[in-house]
């Protein structure tokens, strides 16, 4: 796939997610990642003290995800608290959230920028339309999980301000991916 530069003279838009009709995936390129490094996790436990250390380890790491079930999409969809991203009225990007009302906070469950479109800060102006919903939810945070071998979606997450909060070892049938819980705390 071919980067695609988005015009100053096109519309980009961020808006409100409907229904999705179709599955606009086989469109947009690598549905997952590839990297040169990953977050290698280890822990050290004593009888008084419990410590978590997350080092940046060379290694390379690729992952493609299945397709996704538009159903399961469009039934968070249906909630109306997701966004997408559209240029010149084509879906090009979506951030996928939940509302957790006992945890008061919002899900962020699927996010993903079309391959060629990447890049562009498209993923920043949908990050920061979860949160301006979190906000008006009345939330505490924004929460979302990635793995640890996602090294570009944590940079990125965190360069959009998410701190790693936490971490499940076992949540993967793969020794090497560690689930890592992330969240973005919303001032009062």
């Amino acid at each position: 796939m071919h980067a695609h530069k988005i015009d100053p003279e096109g519309f980009l838009d961020i808006r409100s997610l409907g229904k999705l009709n179709y599955d606009p995936l086989p469109d947009w390129g690598l549905n997952g990642y590839t990297t040169d490094k990953i977050l290698a996790v280890c822990s050290i436990e004593t009888p008084n003290e419990f410590e978590l250390i997350l080092k940046e380890k060379n290694q390379p790491y690729e992952k493609d995800w299945e397709q996704y079930d538009i159903e399961v999409l469009n039934t968070m969809i249906s909630e109306g608290h997701s966004f997408g991203a559209f240029y010149q009225s084509e879906l090009i990007g979506w951030v996928i959230c939940s509302f957790r009302a006992g945890r008061k906070s919002l899900v962020i469950e699927n996010m993903l920028v079309s391959e060629p479109f990447r890049g562009q800060d498209i993923g920043k102006m949908l990050i920061k339309a979860a949160n301006r919903e979190a906000r008006l939810l009345g939330c505490r945070m924004v929460e979302l999980e990635t793995q640890n071998t996602n090294y570009p979606a944590v940079k990125f997450y965190q360069k959009c301000g998410f701190s790693i909060t936490g971490w499940n070892s076992k949540r993967y049938a793969s020794s090497t991916e560690t689930a890592v819980f992330m969240s973005y705390d919303l001032i009062d």
